[in-house]
């Protein structure tokens, strides 16, 4: 599993950071996506498509 994440079309809402804090955070300045683990083990699968899922923006995904 590989992720991206796009920090221009993150709005803030931090679901991806409140969901799998092991594989993403914010920003302390903009409160935008940051991406810690780009590409997660498997035992965080689950957890990190349901972050993808929760994000109104669509700023996270899987490749």
């Amino acid at each position: 599993m590989k992720i991206e994440a796009n920090a221009t079309l993150c709005i803030g809402a931090g679901m991806c950071a409140l969901t799998v804090p092991q594989v993403f955070d914010q920003s302390e300045d903009e409160g935008t996506v940051v991406l810690l683990q780009q590409a997660p083990s498997a035992d965080l699968e689950e957890a990190v498509r349901r972050a993808v899922n929760l994000c109104p923006s669509g700023a996270i995904s899987v490749v």
